[in-house]
């Protein structure tokens, strides 16, 4: 019987929900036809626009403030793996190891400080400030429905009033719920006239909090990030110092190790060499070219650019036998002007200067030694086939201005380790 009871409970409520729907339906399209007036509150539907867009705002602010919160992490798990690189490239026996260590410790802690810190202080407190809006929002909604409720009742209830065959006890029904309709309507409609104001001045007070607390957050976390890169900057400072020469190590391109000048000699021995029945190679004759190189320092005045354009060009030396190539070095004259100003000075087949940027080291006797500074006079190579990608052959300007001697002086060099200067 009870079982029974709760159904019919149950059935006969479900009823009169789907009366008061179709009621309220019919009250809806009366009031649009203009068939039935429809009870208005300008201030309480300014509220709810009120209501709506400070709905609106705080739902944008909590999405941008996920936003940024996913963004600090990803800069904390950015910056975790550039300290992660700094430590795995600090070799154990550099200057400032544990201090590097300890400042990268540091700075993932500071990250995660920060993120939790603007989800206590900012987040949770935006999440707090926005989970009161759908309670209100359903009881606005609620409201709406006893309002139209309560016209629909004291329409029903006038429309009784005025017909022509009165019946007292509908009419005495119908008040009867009209009043009981009103009073619903009433208390949900002071309810909200007195939460809607008040809760659309919050917003001021929420959004103060909210971005002083941001900029609060942001501001400390700055200061502590900025003493740590401070620190690191000491500690590189530091490396530097002690490792300044080898900040930035300019390497030269590889070469095949070909002894250049090996051909040369072994040619001019071979020519050398007594024909049979002879004890010994006949000297050359005092005074000439290949015994003294003729060196000649032209005083004369020039026009600008005569020195270039008087500069006798150099047969294709790869075409000629190595002792007329030394020959022809020895006594063509190519006008250099000298880089000291000492005056202008020979050197065959000059081409162009270069000055070091680098030291560089010499590791075969065919190379020049290099100090920043020096300067290079470039000369073609006697064989183009010998010469390796990256790599000049050249006279240092001072030792060319000491002993005059293109065999001894000359030699080759990196050329990304020097720059050109004319």
């Amino acid at each position: 019987m009870a079982e029974m009871g709760s159904k019919g409970v149950t059935a006969g409520k479900i009823a009169s929900n789907v009366q008061k729907k179709l009621t309220r339906a019919q009250e809806k399209v009366l009031q649009k036809l203009g068939k039935a007036d429809e009870t208005k509150d300008e201030q309480f539907e300014q509220c709810v626009q009120n209501f709506n867009k400070q709905l609106t705002e705080g739902t944008r602010l909590q999405k941008d403030l996920r936003t940024y919160l996913a963004s600090v992490k990803a800069m904390h798990e950015a910056s975790k793996k550039l300290n992660e690189c700094l430590q795995e490239v600090y070799e154990p026996d550099w200057p400032g190891r544990d201090e590097a260590s300890k400042i990268a410790e540091n700075n993932d802690l500071l990250w995660m400080d920060y993120h939790q810190k603007l989800v206590d202080q900012a987040l949770l407190t935006m999440d707090t400030y926005l989970g009161q809006f759908p309670d209100i929002k359903s009881r606005i909604a609620k409201r709406g429905r006893k309002l139209v409720d309560y016209d629909s009742a004291r329409h029903h209830y006038e429309s009784l009033q005025t017909a022509k065959k009165k019946d007292e006890a509908k009419i005495a029904k119908a008040e009867e719920e009209l009043i009981k309709a009103q009073k619903v309507f009433e208390e949900m409609n002071v309810d909200l006239q007195e939460e809607l104001p008040s809760l659309w001045n919050s917003r001021v007070g929420f959004y103060v909090n909210t971005f002083q607390s941001i900029a609060g957050l942001e501001e400390n976390f700055h200061k502590e990030m900025s003493k740590l890169n401070q620190n690191l900057n000491d500690v590189l400072i530091s490396l530097e110092k002690q490792h300044g020469s080898n900040t930035f190590t300019v390497k030269a391109q590889p070469r095949k190790k070909t002894k250049l000048f090996s051909r040369l000699r072994r040619k001019k021995n071979s020519d050398n060499v007594p024909a049979k029945g002879n004890k010994s190679p006949s000297p050359p004759p005092d005074g000439s070219p290949a015994a003294t190189p003729e060196i000649r320092v032209n005083h004369e005045p020039e026009p600008a650019g005569a020195a270039r354009a008087t500069l006798p060009k150099s047969p294709s030396q790869s075409s000629l036998p190595a002792v007329v190539v030394e020959t022809f070095s020895a006594t063509v004259n190519g006008t250099v002007e000298s880089g000291s100003g000492a005056g202008r000075l020979d050197l065959p087949g000059f081409m162009f200067k270069v000055q070091a940027q680098h030291d560089y080291t010499a590791t075969d006797t065919d190379e020049l030694q290099l100090k920043a500074g020096d300067v290079v006079l470039v000369i073609p190579f006697q064989n183009p086939e010998e010469q390796d990608e990256g790599w000049l052959m050249g006279v240092k300007e001072s030792d060319w201005n000491q002993h005059k001697e293109l065999e001894k002086c000359r030699g080759v060099f990196p050329e990304n380790f020097t720059e050109r200067v004319q």
